[in-house]
C-alpha cells in the first residue's frame, strides 16, 4: 500500500484546499521543488501532482513549478501529475520532461475517445482520475457534477487500457474526515485494474482499512491535508502500512 503525497499547485504554491474550492486554499509551502525533496526524504516512493489552475483553465499553468519538482526528484521516484491535460502533444512533452505517468480527468469525461487514443500512443503511462460526489463524476476543477456513474466509466477506461483510476470523494477531499471506503472498495471490486484512493485520509484507522481492501486491487491513497497538518508522519504512516500488508497477505497465504 502505497502512501503519495499530494503536491497541489496554485499560482506557483503549494497548497491544499478544501472540498476543491479554489477560495480556500491553504499555503503550505512556496517552493514546490524543496516541498517535493522534503517528501523524498520522509520515505515518500511516489508523487502526485496537481495543477490546480490548470484543472480550471484547461491546460497547464504551473510548468514552472513542476520542472522545479522534477528537476529535485531527478530519477529517484515517479511522479504522476494531473491537471489541464487536453491532448497528445502535452502528455508527449510532460513524459520527455520527466513525468511517469499523466492522470486525464475533465477531458476523459468529455473526450473519452482522447482517453483511447492516448492509451494508444502511451501505454503504460495514462491513469484516469474519476472525481465524484455521490456517484456522479465531476469535471473542471470539480465545479460541475455531471450524469456519468463513476463505475461506467472506470469499466470503459479499463477497457481502454489505463494503468489505475484515481478515485477522489470530493466531499471528503481536503476535510480528513475519513476516506469513503465504501465507494472506493465497491468500484475496485468492480474493475481489475489499481484503485489509488483520494479525499479524506486522516489516521491510522483509514490506512488499515486502505490494507486490508489491497486484495481487492487497492494499490495506494493520495496523502494531503493529513501529512502537511502534522496529523500523519509520512515515514511512520508508510512503514505502518508496510506492516499490515505484511500482515494481510500472511493471512489469505
Amino acid at each position: 500500500m502505497l502512501l503519495i503525497p499530494a503536491i497541489d499547485l496554485k499560482d506557483g504554491h503549494c497548497v491544499r484546499l478544501e472540498q476543491g474550492d479554489m477560495d480556500k486554499a491553504t499555503v503550505f509551502s512556496e517552493d514546490p521543488g524543496a516541498m517535493a525533496a522534503h517528501w523524498i526524504n520522509k520515505g515518500a516512493r511516489r508523487l502526485h501532482l496537481v495543477d490546480l489552475n490548470g484543472a480550471f483553465a484547461g491546460k497547464l499553468k504551473n510548468e514552472s513549478a513542476i520542472k522545479s519538482i522534477l528537476k529535485a526528484v531527478g530519477d529517484e521516484i515517479p511522479v504522476q501529475l494531473g491537471g489541464g491535460i487536453r491532448d497528445l502533444e502535452m502528455i508527449e512533452r510532460l513524459l520527455d520532461d520527466g513525468i511517469s505517468t499523466v492522470i486525464i480527468g475533465t477531458a476523459a469525461v468529455k473526450s473519452p475517445e482522447f482517453v483511447q487514443d492516448a492509451c494508444t500512443a502511451f501505454p503504460g503511462h495514462i491513469m484516469v482520475g474519476l472525481d465524484a460526489r455521490d456517484g456522479k463524476v465531476a469535471t473542471d476543477g470539480w465545479s460541475k457534477i455531471t450524469w456519468h456513474e463513476v463505475i461506467d466509466l472506470a469499466k470503459k477506461f479499463e477497457d481502454y487500457g489505463v494503468e489505475a483510476i484515481i478515485y477522489t470523494d470530493i466531499g471528503r477531499d481536503g476535510m480528513m474526515k475519513g476516506i469513503n471506503m465504501d465507494a472506493t472498495i465497491k468500484l475496485a471490486q468492480t474493475i481489475r485494474i489499481p484503485i489509488i484512493a483520494s479525499g479524506g485520509l486522516s489516521n491510522n484507522q483509514d490506512i488499515e482499512a486502505l490494507c486490508e481492501a489491497e486484495v481487492e486491487g487497492v494499490m495506494g491513497v493520495i496523502a494531503g491535508r493529513s501529512i502537511y497538518a502534522g496529523d500523519l508522519d509520512l515515514t511512520a504512516a508508510q512503514k505502518y502500512a508496510d506492516e499490515l500488508t505484511l500482515k494481510f497477505a500472511k493471512k489469505i497465504i
